[in-house]
């Protein structure tokens, strides 16, 4: 996956909602939401800041660019490890450890949140209602992550796909 943090310049997020949507395709999310179609867009991560998604490094090729001036574009690709979660036990095996309710009433499709997860910093959006999570963390905490979410998950069984060690 392709992930980057996008920083909005003071005053410019309409010049900036109005390039993204020319150039990509995308909406900047209102906060705590997430517009991600498929692979590809842009998650709320606090005001005036966004985690653009692609499918790889490359499906962010030209983003720096393209906003030059409006905003501050950093890669966080190789920074971050991002965990897709899904499943009928998904949200009970998350709700472990996150320190916010995924009740259907309070967190649904299309919503984020960055937020904590096991003492470990984490960002997180619903995709579907599965339901599926992707969440993010620091790649320096993965190992520690990973290591939670095997014991939070052990007792409804899980499938473990597409692993990567980079």
């Amino acid at each position: 996956m392709g992930l980057a943090t996008l920083i909005a310049a003071d005053g410019q997020e309409t010049t900036l909602r109005q390039i993204l949507t020319d150039r990509f395709g995308w909406s900047l999310p209102e906060p705590g939401r997430a517009n991600v179609v498929g692979e590809r867009g842009l998650v709320w991560s606090a005001p005036g800041q966004w985690l653009a998604v692609a499918e790889s490094r490359q499906g962010l090729s030209g983003l720096a660019e393209a906003v030059h001036g409006l905003a501050a574009v950093t890669d966080q690709s190789d920074a971050r490890a991002l965990v897709r979660v899904t499943g009928p036990c998904a949200r009970m095996a998350l709700s472990k450890g996150l320190t916010i309710d995924l009740h259907p009433s309070a967190f649904r499709a299309g919503q984020a949140a960055v937020t904590s997860m096991a003492h470990i910093g984490a960002q997180i959006w619903q995709r579907n209602e599965a339901p599926t999570y992707d969440l993010t963390v620091a790649r320096s905490f993965a190992h520690s992550f990973w290591s939670w979410l095997d014991h939070a998950a052990a007792e409804f069984g899980y499938e473990a796909v597409g692993i990567s060690d980079h």
